[in-house]
Parts: C-alpha cells; sequence; structure tokens
C-alpha cells in the first residue's frame, strides 16, 4: 500500500485507512468490440490507494499485450486473459472475480 496524502488529514484519521488489497473486489471480465477482437476489463481497484497506471503496466508487461487505462480506475487489456490477469493480481493481494 503506497503512502498518499491527499488531504492534510494525519494518516490515523484518514477515511481510507484500514482498506487493503484483500478487501478490494476487483472484477475481470471480457468484452467483444469491433471486428471480434476480445478486450479483458478490469475494474474496482481504488486510485486512492493503488497506483492503477503502474498496475496496468505490470499487466501489460505480464500479458506481453497492449493495453489502456480509462477515467483512471478501468483497466483495459487487448485479448482475452482472464486466467493469467485473475493469477497475477492475486499474487499480488487481491480479491478477484473473473464474471462471464
Amino acid at each position: 500500500m503506497k503512502d498518499k496524502n491527499f488531504t492534510g488529514i494525519p494518516k490515523e484519521l484518514q477515511p481510507w485507512d484500514g482498506f487493503t488489497r484483500d478487501t478490494m473486489a476487483v472484477r475481470i471480465t471480457v468484452d467483444k468490440r469491433r471486428y471480434g477482437k476480445n478486450v479483458t476489463i478490469i475494474e474496482g481497484i481504488d486510485p486512492k490507494m493503488e497506483d492503477v497506471d503502474d498496475i496496468a503496466k505490470q499487466l501489460k508487461r505480464k500479458v506481453a499485450s497492449g493495453g489502456t487505462v480509462k477515467e483512471g480506475r478501468i483497466i483495459e487489456l487487448q485479448g482475452d486473459h482472464r486466467d493469467s490477469v485473475k493469477k497475477y493480481l492475486e499474487s499480488i493481494g487481491f480479491k478477484t472475480e473473473v464474471v462471464g
């Protein structure tokens, strides 16, 4: 967990204190886009607690595909990588749920 202090409030009183990776419910889904291309979508990672861009970068490197971060909180990877993404996210401490 990264030490991020956006508010200036002492660490003991921060509202997100106590939330950890294993309490976040990360959803992994696959969407079919135009021309029959599959996209793996990862939702549920809290951008206040985690560096979503860094996690996306690690996932892209792990599954060897392109991808992007949408709205600062949704990771999209090109292709169907549900199993690899689930295994990697669980290895770094997230609780995952594969939908679909």
